[in-house]
């Protein structure tokens, strides 16, 4: 098939974490081979969440901040409201992508939408994500179920950054995380939002359904 696969943009508003980590996982359970794919753009709630191989050691003072087991690869982070969040419920096999591929478009996207502000950013071959000297702004952890991709992204945009300091960030002692509006980038959700879905879209030969407008689509993930 020569034609781009279309994909579906959903803006997810700022939503707690579980439901939208349980839709994540129904809707890769119930697709088949004629589901169109889909983006989902959310902010979510502050929560720590520590992937399948995580170990106990990094969650240093996690506090009043929730902590939940997921199904991703990678270690702990935090989420919280002035972060971008962009899951990415792709049809790997339908897409004709690997998942290392899958997870340099994600990396490249962000390097690619910051080179517009001028930001040198850059993936590491050690540690999937994108940093800007030696700082991270963006963690990347994906799951694969079924030949189809779920979690994706976290793009540090205007966020408090200090609940980083409560954790080893992705496993690392010391790590340091940046926001993109420190360094000049996008200096809010809905402008990064935007950027990134353009940019991956590109990268992977997929197009949105609608004239790349994004479908607000709050109802139906409140707990």
């Amino acid at each position: 098939m020569s034609h781009q696969h279309h994909v579906i943009i959903r803006q997810l508003g700022q939503q707690a974490y579980l439901p939208i980590w349980q839709a994540m996982q129904d809707f890769t359970d119930k697709r088949d081979e004629h589901t169109p794919d889909e983006l989902w753009l959310v902010e979510h709630e502050p929560v720590f969440t520590q992937g399948q191989a995580g170990k106990e050691e990094h969650l240093l003072a996690p506090g009043t901040i929730p902590v939940v087991k997921v199904d991703r690869g990678g270690q702990v982070t935090y989420h919280g409201p002035g972060q971008q969040m962009l899951y990415v419920l792709l049809n790997l096999k339908r897409n004709r992508l690997g998942v290392r591929t899958l997870v340099t478009a994600l990396e490249e996207c962000i390097v690619n939408t910051l080179k517009k502000y001028q930001i040198d950013a850059y993936p590491k071959a050690d540690a999937p994500g994108v940093y800007v000297e030696g700082k991270k702004v963006c963690s990347i952890g994906l799951r694969i179920r079924k030949g189809c991709s779920f979690h994706g992204l976290a793009l540090n945009v205007n966020m408090d950054l200090s609940p980083f300091l409560r954790i080893n960030p992705c496993g690392y002692a010391g790590l340091e995380m940046v926001n993109c509006e420190q360094l000049g980038g996008p200096a809010n959700i809905d402008e990064a939002g935007i950027k990134i879905v353009k940019s991956l879209c590109e990268l992977i030969g997929i197009s949105p359904q609608d004239s790349s407008t994004l479908i607000e689509y709050r109802e139906g993930f409140d707990e």
